[in-house]
C-alpha cells in the first residue's frame, strides 16, 4: 500500500492511497467463489452455479463491495501510518478502478488543530456579582400578580395592559388584503403581538367606537407583498376590560408552591427562587467571559466537519424551541444562522479538552453532588430526584460533564486577573453577550 499526503488548505488534508491490484482481485475472486457456492439460481443445482456466471451477473456489485471494505480498512491504516488525526469522516473519491490495475482513492478530511495551550495568566476577566434588594422582590411579586390577573369589563378608555375585543380589516392602497381581517379578537394592549403601531392606535379609545389606525408594515415582514407598505386598519372596539390583580392571600401563594397564608413566608420563597436564578445567570456570565478570554488567548482553526456537526445540533435545538413541529425540516434552516455560534462551540470544546489534559482535571464527587443538590432543590422530594439521577448513568454523565466544565472554569480563573463588577438584579439576568 502506498500513501501520500497533501495539505490543501489550513486543516484540510488529501490522502492518496494506492492498493495493489492483487489484493483487490484476490478478494473479488474469493467473493465470487463464495457466492457460487451459496447463491441459488434458476437452471443450476444449489452450489453448482459456475463462478463465471456469478462474475458476469454480479461482478460489478461484488467489486464495489470489496472496494468499500478495502477503503475502510486501508484508510485507518494510512492515517496511523502518517500520524494524522481526522476530525470527522472523510470524503472518498475513487481515482483508478479497473480490474487488473492498482486501485487508488483520495480521502479528503480535516485534522484536529495543533494547540499550544496558553492559560489566562495575567488576563483580565470580569466576574459579575449582584444582590437582591427589597425592590427587586416587590417587582417580582408584581410581575407574578400580573401573570395571574383577570380582566373586568369597563366603560373607561383603553390603557396599557387593558384587554380589548375588536373587529378589524386592513387595507393597502384602498384594497383589502388577505389575512388582514378578524372579528371578536381579544388583544392585550402592550403584548406586542401585533405589528408596530397597531396596539398604540387603540389606546385612549372607548367601547363601541369605530376608528382607523394607520400603520406601516416592517421592512422584514414575512409577507413580501406587505413588507414596508403603509396600511389602514378599520376597527370597531367591541369590549374593553381592565386588569384586576389577585390579592396576596393563601390561594395566590398556593399557585407558587407555598402552603401558607403568611406573606413574609411567600416573599422569602420568592426571594430564594430569585437568588437561585440569579446565581445561575451570574455563573453563566462568568463562564462566558472565561471562555471568551480562552479563545482570545488561543487562536485556533475549527475543523469544518466539526462545525457542520455543531450546526446540525443547533438546527435541531432551534426546531425544538419552535415546539418540535414535525413539518419543520432542520436542514432547511440556513447554515449562516448558526455558523458563528457553531465555530465558537467547537473552539471551546477543543480548548477545554486541552485544559483538562494539561491540568489533569476531573469531576469531583463533591462538585457532582453540589450540582445535583442545586437541581433537586426546586422539587418537593429532593432525595427522590437525586436518587433518580444517580440511578441513570446517562443523566449522571451529563452532570459529571457540567461538573468538569466548572472545574475548568475555576482552574482558568485561578491564573486570571479577576475583576469583580457589581450589577443589578435585572442586569444579572440578561443573557451574556457572545
Amino acid at each position: 500500500m502506498q500513501v501520500s499526503v497533501e495539505t490543501t488548505s489550513g486543516l484540510q488534508r488529501q490522502l492518496t492511497v494506492t492498493v495493489p491490484a492483487e489484493r483487490i482481485d484476490t478478494d473479488v475472486e474469493k467473493q465470487v467463489v463464495q457466492q457460487a457456492r451459496t447463491r441459488r439460481m434458476d437452471g443450476f443445482r444449489p452450489g453448482k452455479v459456475p463462478a463465471k456466471v456469478i462474475k458476469r451477473m454480479y461482478g460489478d456489485a461484488i467489486r464495489y463491495e470489496v472496494l468499500n471494505r478495502v477503503v475502510q480498512e486501508t484508510f485507518y491504516e494510512a492515517v496511523q501510518q502518517e500520524s494524522l488525526m481526522p476530525a470527522g469522516a472523510p470524503s472518498i473519491e475513487f481515482k483508478t478502478d479497473k480490474e487488473g490495475e492498482d486501485f487508488a482513492y483520495v480521502a479528503t478530511f480535516d485534522v484536529y488543530p495543533e494547540i499550544e495551550l496558553k492559560d489566562l495568566a495575567g488576563v483580565e476577566v470580569e466576574k459579575a456579582t449582584a444582590s437582591i434588594k427589597a425592590a427587586d422582590v416587590k417587582n417580582m411579586i408584581d410581575t407574578l400578580r400580573k401573570q395571574q390577573s383577570t380582566f373586568k369589563a369597563t366603560r373607561g378608555m383603553v390603557k396599557e395592559g387593558f384587554q380589548v375585543n375588536i373587529d378589524f380589516e386592513g387595507f393597502v392602497d384602498g384594497e383589502a388584503f388577505e389575512g388582514g381581517k378578524a372579528e371578536d379578537q381579544d388583544l392585550v394592549i402592550g403584548s406586542g403581538s401585533m405589528i408596530p403601531g397597531f396596539e398604540d392606535g387603540i389606546i385612549g379609545k372607548k367601547k363601541g367606537e369605530e376608528f382607523d389606525v394607520e400603520v406601516t408594515f416592517p421592512e422584514e415582514y414575512q409577507s413580501e407583498a406587505l413588507a414596508g407598505k403603509a396600511a389602514t386598519f378599520k376597527m370597531k372596539l367591541n369590549e374593553v376590560s381592565k386588569p384586576e390583580l389577585p390579592e396576596l392571600n393563601e390561594e395566590f401563594f398556593a399557585k407558587f408552591g407555598v402552603s401558607s397564608a403568611d406573606e413574609a413566608e411567600f416573599k422569602a420563597e420568592v426571594e430564594k427562587n430569585m437568588a437561585r436564578e440569579m446565581n445561575h445567570a451570574l455563573k453563566t456570565k462568568t463562564k462566558t467571559a472565561v471562555f471568551d478570554a480562552l479563545i482570545a488567548q488561543n487562536e485556533i482553526e475549527a475543523p469544518a466537519a466539526m462545525i457542520d456537526d455543531e450546526v446540525n445540533v443547533l438546527r435541531q435545538q432551534a426546531v425544538q424551541q419552535f415546539g418540535g413541529q414535525a413539518q419543520i425540516d432542520p436542514n432547511t434552516l440556513p447554515k449562516e444562522l448558526f455558523e458563528e455560534q457553531a465555530i465558537r462551540r467547537v473552539k471551546i470544546g477543543l480548548l477545554v479538552q486541552e485544559v483538562i489534559k494539561a491540568g489533569n482535571l476531573e469531576a469531583t464527587d463533591e462538585r457532582v453532588d453540589a450540582i445535583l443538590a442545586d437541581i433537586a432543590e426546586s422539587y418537593d422530594d429532593a432525595d427522590e430526584v437525586i436518587s433518580y439521577y444517580k440511578g441513570n448513568e446517562q443523566m449522571l454523565n451529563q452532570i459529571r460533564s457540567l461538573a468538569l466544565e466548572d472545574e475548568v472554569v475555576d482552574h482558568l480563573l485561578a491564573s486570571a486577573k479577576v475583576k469583580e463588577v457589581k450589577v443589578s438584579y435585572e442586569e444579572a439576568l440578561k443573557p451574556a453577550q457572545q
